[in-house]
């Protein structure tokens, strides 16, 4: 009775033995499906779903160190209008890019901006249209303008001396329904180019009847909190914030192509 247990228990450490050995020759022929296990980025080939949903664009803007304003205030409406029609060129020359672009030191500066402008207004925030602008894309709009060279700068500023939108630190913008993201009447559409639209020349389109009081009002608030967090307006756009000087620019960053 002794001999036949152990007969059997040998039997069974050896047939035990077998399976393990089979186990460990399967699991060498085939990779572990393991959702723990976390693969280098250089062993991964499968692009991921952020690679697959921004364009060639978008990352070279990222590699160029500027930043996603919606990250860092998801607060603020984004609509780039050159990523539509809806602009004086008629053209969307964005392609796939949404999102807006701006040097971190700009976007802290919105922040403050936003910051004052909430202050006294809390169902207002900010609408974006345009951030940093490549100069491959101002060279577009730039060729495709049918103007007089002499006339261009104009409408759009000369791609060989460069422009604030093509360093990341001009930003245009709107104020906005917080809750809904309508926009506030400010007398003219964006890209309008006219005196309406001139913030140099309020006073007098407000006398000929061309724009109200309350849109005025609307730009002033606007220009206030940009004021505020250290951003200059330009005499001809009540839209357009700069963040510094071009001279300042091309002293800290290199121009976006």
């Amino acid at each position: 009775m002794r001999n036949y247990l152990f007969i059997l228990l040998i039997s069974v450490c050896v047939g035990c033995n077998g399976k393990k050995g089979n186990q460990s020759r399967l699991a060498a022929d085939k990779p572990v499906e393991d959702p723990f296990i976390m693969v280098p980025a250089s062993e991964n080939k499968k692009a991921t779903p952020l690679q697959d949903s921004i364009g060639q664009l978008e990352k070279s803007l990222i590699e160029a160190g500027l930043q996603n304003v919606k990250s860092h205030l998801p607060e603020v409406y984004v609509k780039l209008k050159y990523s539509t029609t809806d602009n004086f060129f008629g053209k969307d020359v964005y392609g796939k890019l949404v999102n807006c672009y701006l040097q971190p030191e700009v976007i802290k500066m919105l922040k403050e901006a936003l910051k004052h402008l909430q202050e006294d207004n809390l169902d207002l925030t900010f609408l974006i249209y345009d951030g940093v602008r490549p100069r491959s894309v101002q060279q577009i709009l730039w060729d495709d303008l049918d103007k007089p060279d002499s006339l261009k700068p104009l409408y759009v500023a000369n791609p060989q001396r460069g422009s604030l939108h093509n360093y990341g630190v001009a930003v245009d913008l709107t104020l906005a329904n917080r809750t809904t993201g309508k926009p506030l009447d400010m007398g003219t559409h964006y890209d309008y180019f006219g005196y309406p639209a001139y913030p140099d020349r309020e006073e007098q389109m407000l006398a000929a009847g061309k724009i109200t009081a309350q849109q005025i009002k609307n730009r002033k608030t606007l220009r206030a909190a940009m004021n505020k967090a250290g951003f200059s307006e330009i005499g001809s756009e009540w839209w357009h914030f700069n963040a510094f000087s071009l001279r300042q620019a091309k002293e800290r960053y290199e121009i976006v192509e």
